[in-house]
């Protein structure tokens, strides 16, 4: 009895209402750390592509052109920049990838 309501329970958990799947998606941390332009943006773009849809990506880079050209390849791909954040001398960069 304790094993058929915990499957039950499991699985309202992990669909929402509409029945999509909700279940815990898994984060990627890319380090660009001293890689120029346009190097920061075209590894983001390979890392994308390799990514389940709602997958996050963390993208941590040093080059100040990096604010530029990832939210402009965010446009491109269609993926959403969730959250940037800014410390002297790093840039990171949450995004997740389309669905």
């Amino acid at each position: 009895m304790w094993g058929r309501g915990t499957g039950a329970v499991k699985h309202a958990l992990d669909v929402d209402r509409s029945g999509k799947s909700i279940a815990a998606m898994s984060e990627t941390t890319l380090d660009l750390r001293g890689l120029r332009c346009p190097l920061p943006a075209l590894k983001t773009r390979k890392a994308l592509t390799r990514l389940a849809a709602g997958d996050r990506l963390v993208v941590e880079c040093t080059d100040p052109l990096a604010t530029i050209d990832i939210p402009n390849l965010l446009r491109e791909t269609g993926d959403v920049l969730e959250d940037n954040t800014t410390a002297p001398g790093l840039f990171v960069f949450r995004i997740r990838k389309r669905a």
